[in-house]
Formats: C-alpha cells, sequence, structure tokens
C-alpha cells in the first residue's frame, strides 16, 4: 500500500516537473521545484499545487472572455484628447514610453495629483469623495476589516446607497479573510454588489492561494480616484495603544488618468462577477489641472513579468538618483545587479523600508543584501519611529510613482498590483520632501549591521534568502 501511495507520488511529480519544464520563467526556481519534487514527492507534490504556478490561468481566460469590449474602451481612452498624442510624445524619454506599453494604458495629460501622507489624510479624502459621489462607488481593496474605518467606510456606502447611488464592492478573500461574513451580508442587503476576487467567477474558480488582488483603489463618479498602499483599517491611523503607528502613502487623482484605474477596476471585477456596471467613460470638459499621470497595472495574468519591468525600467534609467520606499526588500538578481550597476555609475540609489516589520523572515532576508549593497554604493536606511508600508519610488526630478507593488517577489510576479506615476513637478516636489522627512527618521545601515552580529543570526539570514522566490 506504501509503495502505491509513493509511486502515485512519483507521478504525480512526474506531471508536475512536465509543467515546470513547459512554463518556467527563472532556471533557478525550476530547478529547486524539481529537485523538491524527486527527494521529497509527499511534500512537494501538494506545495506545488498551492504555490507552484506561476500564471494566473483563470483571469487569463476571463481577460479573453472580455478582451474585445476592454480593448474597445482601450482604443476609446487613447483616442481621447487629454492622452498625449504620439506626436507629443516625442517629448517624453525612452522609459516613459516603454512604460505606457507595460501597462497598456496612455499618459494623460489635464490631471491634479494630490499627495496623501498618512491613513488619516487618506481616511479624510476617501469619506469625502463617497460623499460627495452622486452616480457611483468602485472599491478594490486587499484588506478590509470591520473595526472602526471598515464601520465607517460601511455606514458611508448604505447611506448614499439610499440616495441611489451605485456601490461595486471588491476584495481579496485572503487579505480579507478576517472580514466577518455580517459585514458583507449587509451591504448587499443594503444595495451593494459585492465580490471576492479570489474565487472569481464561478464557472471557472479555481483555488489559486499564490494569486492576490494586492491594489488598493477607489473611483467615485469616473471623476475622482485613490490609490496607493493604504489598505481599510484602523492600524493605518495608529489609534491603537499597543501598535506601533504605521507610516504610509496615498495619493488622489483628479480627471482623465482615472479613466484609467476603471479601466483596471473592471478587469478585476471582470474575473470576479458575472454583473457589469455602466460607468461614465466620456473624457473631462474642463481639466481639473496640468499633470501629466500613468496608471501602471501589473500582475501575473500580463504576458511578461510588468511589476519588475517596471522597477528595472527606473532602474536602469535613472540619472542622478533613484529612491525607493518599500516595506518589503526581498530582490531578486536581476533587480539587485541593476541597482548595483546604477550606484556604480554615480546614481544616488536609495533603499527605505522599516526597522520593525510584521515579517520577521522578510526582516532576515534584508540583512543578507546588506553587504552585497554597501560594497556598491547602495544606501539602505531603516525607518524608526514605526511600521513604514508605503510603496513609492522616485527617479531624478523627471518622475515619482505611488502604488501597493513592493520590492520583492510575490509583488513584481504573483500578485496584482497597480502604480500612479506623474511627471508632474509640484508632486515630485511632495514626494522628495516626504522622504527627505522619512530619511531624517530613519538611520544608514551599514556593514557593521550584519558582520557583526552572531553567526547564528547571519546563517538565519542566509537561509531566509533562500526562501527569497516564496516571500
Amino acid at each position: 500500500m506504501v509503495a502505491v501511495a509513493l509511486g502515485l507520488f512519483y507521478l504525480g511529480a512526474l506531471a508536475c516537473i512536465y509543467r515546470i519544464l513547459l512554463t518556467y520563467r527563472t532556471a533557478q526556481g525550476a530547478i529547486a521545484w524539481i529537485i523538491g519534487l524527486l527527494g521529497l514527492p509527499y511534500m512537494a507534490v501538494p506545495l506545488f499545487l498551492l504555490f507552484g504556478r506561476h500564471r494566473f490561468g483563470g483571469y487569463v481566460k476571463a481577460r479573453r472572455m472580455g478582451d474585445e469590449a476592454l480593448t474597445d474602451l482601450l482604443n476609446r481612452f487613447e483616442q481621447q484628447t487629454t492622452s498625449i498624442s504620439p506626436g507629443d510624445r516625442q517629448r517624453f524619454t525612452d522609459e516613459l514610453q516603454v512604460l505606457c506599453k507595460l501597462g497598456r494604458q496612455p499618459f494623460t495629460e489635464g490631471n491634479r495629483c494630490t499627495l496623501l501622507r498618512d491613513g488619516e489624510a487618506t481616511f479624510e479624502a476617501l469619506f469625502e469623495a463617497m460623499e460627495d459621489a452622486t452616480r457611483y462607488i468602485l472599491l478594490e481593496f486587499y484588506i478590509v476589516r470591520s473595526d472602526r474605518v471598515g464601520q465607517r467606510i460601511k455606514s458611508i456606502l448604505e447611506r448614499k446607497l439610499a440616495q441611489g447611488v451605485e456601490v461595486w464592492f471588491l476584495y481579496d478573500d485572503i487579505g480579507s479573510v478576517w472580514l466577518s461574513r455580517s459585514y458583507l451580508n449587509q451591504l448587499s442587503a443594503a444595495g451593494a454588489r459585492v465580490a471576492s476576487f479570489g474565487n472569481g467567477n464561478i464557472r471557472r474558480r479555481r483555488f489559486q492561494i499564490n494569486f492576490r488582488n494586492h491594489r488598493k483603489l477607489l473611483v467615485c463618479d469616473g471623476k475622482v480616484g485613490f490609490v496607493g498602499g493604504i489598505n481599510l483599517g484602523d492600524e493605518y491611523l495608529g489609534t491603537a495603544m499597543d501598535q506601533e503607528p504605521w507610516r504610509d502613502t496615498h495619493c488622489r487623482i483628479e480627471g482623465p488618468a482615472v479613466t484609467g484605474l476603471q479601466l483596471t477596476w473592471l478587469e478585476d471585477w471582470n474575473w470576479a462577477s458575472n454583473q457589469g456596471p455602466e460607468l461614465d467613460w466620456a473624457p473631462e470638459n474642463n481639466a481639473p489641472g496640468d499633470d501629466r499621470v500613468l496608471m501602471l497595472p501589473t500582475g501575473p495574468a500580463d504576458d511578461g513579468e510588468t511589476c519588475a519591468l517596471f522597477f528595472l525600467n527606473c532602474i536602469n534609467n535613472a540619472r542622478t538618483r533613484v529612491w525607493i520606499s518599500s516595506p518589503y526588500f526581498v530582490p531578486d538578481l536581476q533587480i539587485m545587479n541593476a541597482l548595483q550597476l546604477a550606484a556604480l555609475r554615480g546614481v544616488d540609489v536609495c533603499i527605505l523600508i522599516p526597522e520593525k516589520s510584521d515579517s520577521r523572515l522578510i526582516n532576515l532576508a534584508a540583512y543578507s543584501y546588506l553587504v552585497q549593497a554597501c560594497k556598491t554604493g547602495i544606501q539602505i536606511y531603516r525607518y524608526q519611529p514605526g511600521f513604514m508600508h508605503q510603496k513609492v519610488v522616485l527617479v531624478d526630478n523627471r518622475y515619482a510613482a505611488v502604488g501597493t507593488a513592493n520590492l520583492d517577489n510575490r509583488s513584481m510576479r504573483l500578485n496584482f498590483e497597480i502604480t500612479a506615476i506623474s511627471t508632474a513637478p509640484h508632486f515630485i516636489n511632495s514626494v522628495e520632501s516626504m522622504l527627505e522627512e522619512d530619511l531624517d527618521s530613519s538611520r544608514l545601515m551599514t556593514e557593521s549591521d550584519y558582520r557583526e552580529r552572531s553567526i547564528l543570526f547571519r546563517l538565519s539570514c542566509r537561509a531566509v534568502r533562500l526562501l527569497a522566490p516564496l516571500l
């Protein structure tokens, strides 16, 4: 009986290896899986079924099913008078044109992009925008809690539903695993359309624990949108007595770039539900500002590793500086090499990560990169006052990005993310000032932070780094 079971496991391992050889993206990851499948098939086969897939096949299928309508919307979006014309794009550098191709969306002009620092400013702006909505509200968040912030959101949504405003509520079932069923039921009873991203359309439902919708966005009436690192929970206010303060960043966008947010939300909703809302796609008659903004959605359903390519594009094209703020610093080989090359050619490479992390493993893994970074001039700072959760990139004085993508493998290859990129000088200056203040509250790490620790600590850091593809 044992021999039969073991034989079945090896047959399963061979099937998994066949799948790996047809679809792998990195040789290192493929070799690691193959060794595990051949050596410990009874452990590796179940793990591969949970974590081994690298493409979100169900979403790709859903994208194709809705591709004609979405392509038509995208074509109309690119043809809007607010989209930067091909002739005007000649003034853009190649790297910005690459970003347009990565996200399949255009840069638009006539926007107003406002930086929101921390939870209090963000929630105040979110509440105000929802209160002012007259037609519809689209929400999409990785984490939604039924705490004070969550209850305030639900109260506003129920009130707007009573006024005839449509509400479409999309959440990730793993990120929001502790969200009470009664919370969702009450929203549904009030008339909101509620869907979980993880389950997807029931006709193509699959158990896909690896692929999370890590996006955090809100759109009101197609005119005002929000995107950034802040989820819907009290921790972003830091009001709990026993809680470290959280440092995070969001941004508010008015103007035609909000159409890009809507397109991203609609594609995600197309996967999660059969219901389709009627949204406003008409361009703004009166531009609220003169900012040029691009929405860059990335994820495992894309043809390439769009999030990794975004970071590589930023790092490789930086001329004077590239500052990256991320709560998780677990770069792969190509990202680390790009950071080193940028530092060697004289670019100010600054990585800002938290001193106090919500993940012990990721905190340990970050130390393993320290010596390698310091030898080439990469500066790694650890933010001191609390847990820093923001995801921000600043490239020279040319553009700044605020979004949901971390500098780790999950964001690069496994999660659905979205980033707002602006070339507006006032927005760049705001991001620069914000990061300078954060750096003033941080300590610069040196090689001694790693070399002078115990051998057990250093071994732990190196061992955890082997798990980088899963962190």
